[in-house]
């Protein structure tokens, strides 16, 4: 695969047992290393052109992760990274949580797991460089 830009990653631990948020940062260990792929991980979403989110959107988080979100470049993806992201997981029914960030952001592509193994996340991650660099989903 040829990639055409070097997109740089950041995480959103929006609540849950930070599991998942775990597996997202075992990405940028050399066992791992998603730098090959030409991707980095940064703190700030104003330079980010990937969005990892874990965990269940909590009441608290819901404003943080919209603005999070809006200060992200106009060509951003936003991966829901295990059950808690995708559909509130085992807090589903919780008071304080939404059913899944979706219902916050609009999500471009879903991990499941409890939590994902890190190659499962390369893997959406590379469908999601390969979106990024103007090719059709598959």
């Amino acid at each position: 695969m040829m990639i055409k830009k070097s997109p740089w990653i950041t995480i959103f631990n929006s609540g849950g047992c930070k599991g998942c948020g775990l597996e997202c940062i075992m990405l940028a260990s050399p066992k791992y290393d998603i730098e090959r792929f030409g991707c980095l991980l940064k703190a700030s979403p104003r330079h980010a052109d990937i969005l990892l989110v874990t965990g269940v959107a909590t009441r608290q988080a819901r404003d943080r992760l919209k603005r999070i979100y809006s200060q992200m470049a106009p060509n951003k993806k936003v991966l829901a990274i295990g059950a808690c992201a995708i559909s509130g997981g085992i807090f589903r029914n919780a008071y304080n949580s939404s059913k899944g960030i979706n219902t916050v952001i609009e999500v471009d592509y879903y991990v499941p797991g409890c939590p994902p193994k890190p190659e499962a996340i390369i893997y959406v991650l590379l469908k999601t460089l390969r979106d990024l660099n103007g090719r059709k989903k598959n």
